[in-house]
């Protein structure tokens, strides 16, 4: 009996701490976007800032947006940039971020998606 109590708090121990974490990468991953993204993709991800609208910035808020594009595009132009017809429409971060905080930044999009 003591075994299984002490098995069951263990887990409860580290299920708490799996989500502290997971809710410090969200927190980590909008102070990022709030920083980096937001004068073009705006603060909701509807990309409709003046910026945003010059540049035709997706709507990230539309289900068909979020399937169309998927997640290793999404990292690879948050990384490398992203250019349309040799024009430079967003700058690459990868030399700013690291893969797991730009994993952190596509998760944080796809959060935008209307149901």
């Amino acid at each position: 009996m003591k075994k299984l109590a002490m098995t069951i708090l263990i887990a409860a121990a580290v299920a708490s701490i799996s989500a502290r974490a997971a809710d410090d990468a969200k927190a980590k991953a909008k102070t990022t976007y709030m920083k980096l993204c937001k004068g073009c993709h705006g603060v909701d991800g509807k990309g409709d800032t003046t910026l945003g609208r010059r540049l035709g910035v997706l709507d990230y808020t539309q289900a068909k947006v979020q399937d169309a594009v998927k997640d290793e595009e999404m990292f690879k132009a948050i990384k490398e940039g992203y250019k349309k017809n040799g024009r430079t429409l967003m700058r690459p971060f990868g030399e700013r971020l690291n893969d797991e905080e730009i994993k952190a930044l596509v998760a944080y999009f796809r959060d935008f998606k209307k149901k």
